[in-house]
């Protein structure tokens, strides 16, 4: 594993607990960067930071993602404990399970919209102010592929990570001379906890748009993702790095 230098720099990654996000904690830890973790799930919460803070220093903070308040507290806690916010990965999402547009229900299409696209709103809004005043800072979405292309059964989805993907871009172009830096990731399916959610129809769907014919695994990701969130990381903003396995077309 190659290491990037993330010495004296802090790592917030959202869904830190489980996943990718869990992938890419341990990679900016094993980078030498300080992590926080915030997520919804308290048990998971703690166990996954019992385990990695064997690499370094890392926190945990409990917060709900689509809610103002909690998230703002969750910044505030974070800087508190750390001393400041240098990064932020944006990696907690749901999928809502499977089903035609017309028949997926209301309540369902919007909590997909509210945690992956708002929810990620709501934390850029919380340490971009930090992050300008400091006169650095790296922001990393991962979207989804899907967002690009528009995945059958899963429109909610889709349609979130399409919207993250325009929030990079807008967000990326007020920062642009800031020092403060963002971008996403497009990735095709990784195969982690989230497949549980999911249909097997729409799990081998996506499996045969993957030209490589495997699904990605998460250090692959979470290589590209600590790069894009370290200083080497200098040039580029309001892109999007495609993590597909040759399924992107554009």
């Amino acid at each position: 594993m190659n290491q990037l230098d993330l010495k004296n720099r802090v790592m917030v990654v959202t869904g830190g607990a489980r996943g990718l996000g869990y992938a890419v904690a341990q990679r900016a830890l094993c980078s030498g960067a300080a992590v926080a973790l915030w997520d919804i799930d308290a048990d998971r919460l703690e166990r996954s930071r019992a385990e990695l803070s064997e690499l370094g220093s890392v926190s945990a903070v409990k917060v709900e993602l689509t809610d103002e308040a909690s998230v703002e507290d969750a910044a505030q806690r974070t800087v508190a404990t750390h001393g400041a916010i240098h990064a932020l990965v944006n990696s907690a999402g749901i999928t809502g399970g499977n089903g035609l547009t017309w028949e997926l229900p209301v309540e369902t299409w919007r909590r997909v919209i509210e945690v992956n696209l708002i929810g990620s709103y709501l934390t850029c809004r919380a340490v971009v102010p930090q992050m300008i005043a400091q006169g650095y800072g790296r922001i990393v979405n991962i979207a989804s592929v899907a967002g690009k292309e528009g995945n059958p059964n899963a429109s909610h989805y889709s349609a979130s990570k399409a919207g993250l993907i325009g929030l990079t871009k807008s967000l990326g172009k007020e920062l642009a001379t800031k020092n403060v830096l963002v971008n996403a990731v497009t990735p095709a399916a990784a195969k982690t906890e989230i497949f549980d959610s999911m249909s097997q129809q729409h799990i081998d769907y996506m499996l045969a748009k993957i030209p490589m014919n495997r699904f990605l695994m998460p250090d692959e990701a979470a290589a590209m993702i600590v790069w894009l969130s370290s200083e080497d990381c200098a040039f580029s903003t309001g892109a999007v790095f495609d993590l597909s396995g040759g399924r992107a077309t554009y």
